[in-house]
């Protein structure tokens, strides 16, 4: 499996940025898909994460209320919608996916429960 995430850039305080995780190599709707970031000088932290479904999600309590989470299982596409964008966002942010069986449709918010990890999208919030 394979994931691409893709969507980061530079914005000012209090703007959006959507970012997008696609994935491929498997039957995407078996999979729980998370998103986790890092800023410089800390350790790696949860930010959302979805459903095999999409019926159930999670987020930090840092995003709540701010960032949205989505998937389009036609598409083999995760979102991640931020909106409020604050300075204490920046970080890169990493998609990862990991197999659920069907009878498994809920949120995985540890990462290491994640098999498969995307590359890297760069979020700067400049104040």
């Amino acid at each position: 499996v394979q994931l691409q995430a893709s969507g980061g850039g530079l914005v000012q305080a209090g703007d959006s940025l959507r970012l997008s995780c696609a994935v491929s190599g498997g039957t995407f709707s078996s999979y729980s898909v998370g998103w986790f970031r890092q800023a410089p000088g800390k350790e790696r932290e949860f930010v959302s994460a979805i459903s095999r479904s999409g019926g159930s999600t999670d987020f930090a309590d840092s995003v709540k209320g701010r960032f949205t989470i989505s998937r389009d299982n036609a598409k083999n596409m995760v979102y991640l919608q931020m909106n409020s964008l604050t300075p204490e966002d920046t970080a890169v942010y990493y998609c990862a996916a990991v197999r659920r069986d069907y009878w498994q449709d809920y949120v995985v918010n540890m990462d290491f429960k994640y098999d498969f990890w995307g590359n890297g999208t760069l979020v700067t919030v400049s104040s």
